[in-house]
């Protein structure tokens, strides 16, 4: 079971939250074919994707992920709402480069290059919120820590982690994100420090049989914390026929017209599963006539 908790010290000036996503990065391997290095780079941002979803304080918020680089992996697109539910896509999962000799690990930052990362929040309003930042390292981590900094002035500290085993399957895939709140004091952002200094990598610490409660602990050891929240999380499309065919009348009366014209039918692939819906001429002749009124 994939699961997210979110918690707050005694202080009230340091929140954290730690993801278990094993499965969740799994299954979207499975499902977009992801080679080993794109399993990772995907694994990183849905799992930074499904703990800040759940800062959203409307049951209709929504919040996109979206990192564009030169690299090889093209774009990475991750979304989702507050229901623990989160969804993402590449534009090319079969990119992959070689391990990285200087630490032996995936080398993430290669295949994403350079580029922006863009955060979208639809908070209901009028206009979406919109923040965007060049990438820093391309490691993803420490792209969303200068979002953070940057963006929302919210000094933060985020460890993400997703280990492939050698037939490609995810073997663990994990994360965290600490914030310091307004007022922080010195002495507790002195004990950050010291405390992730000389930490674990997510993943190394989730291959000793860390969990959610345990990571937490390590990054905020010498804190009294509580545990705010405990939620069940997966990867979930939540796409359907209704929305595909609102999709198509999006596109107007001349353009489905076009469509029945040249091909009598059309064929709508999902991004985010792969989930393929057609539609024949009966289909496009009936939305054809909704477009028109």
């Amino acid at each position: 079971m994939d699961y997210i908790i979110r918690a707050i010290n005694k202080e009230k000036d340091v929140k954290i939250q730690v993801a278990i996503t094993t499965g969740i990065v799994e299954n979207a391997r499975k499902i977009h074919g992801l080679s080993k290095t794109s399993s990772a780079a995907l694994g990183r941002v849905l799992t930074a994707g499904v703990m800040m979803t759940d800062d959203l304080k409307n049951k209709e918020d929504s919040l996109t992920i979206n990192i564009r680089g030169d690299g090889s992996i093209g774009r990475i697109i991750v979304t989702g709402k507050n229901d623990g539910k989160i969804k993402g896509y590449v534009d090319h999962p079969e990119a992959d480069v070689d391990i990285r000799e200087s630490d032996n690990k995936l080398d993430v930052s290669k295949i994403i290059g350079n580029g922006t990362l863009t955060i979208v929040k639809d908070l209901g309003l009028k206009e979406p919120y919109t923040g965007q930042v060049p990438l820093v390292s391309g490691e993803v981590a420490e792209d969303l820590a200068n979002y953070f900094y940057t963006s929302d002035q919210i000094p933060s500290v985020v460890g993400l982690g997703v280990l492939v085993d050698r037939d490609y399957s995810v073997k663990r895939a994990g994360g965290f994100i600490l914030q310091l709140m307004p007022g922080a004091s010195e002495e507790t952002i002195s004990r950050i420090e010291e405390n992730i200094k000389d930490i674990k990598s997510v993943t190394e610490m989730m291959e000793e049989n860390y969990d959610a409660k345990d990571i937490m602990n390590r990054v905020m050891d010498g804190f009294e914390m509580t545990i705010l929240e405990k939620k069940e999380i997966e990867y979930k499309c939540d796409c359907s026929r209704e929305k595909i065919k609102d999709a198509i009348l999006s596109l107007g009366t001349d353009e489905i017209n076009s469509i029945l014209k040249e091909d009598k039918e059309t064929e709508v692939k999902c991004y985010f599963c792969n989930e393929s819906y057609k539609f024949n001429e009966e289909d496009l002749e009936e939305l054809l006539e909704i477009s028109k009124n």
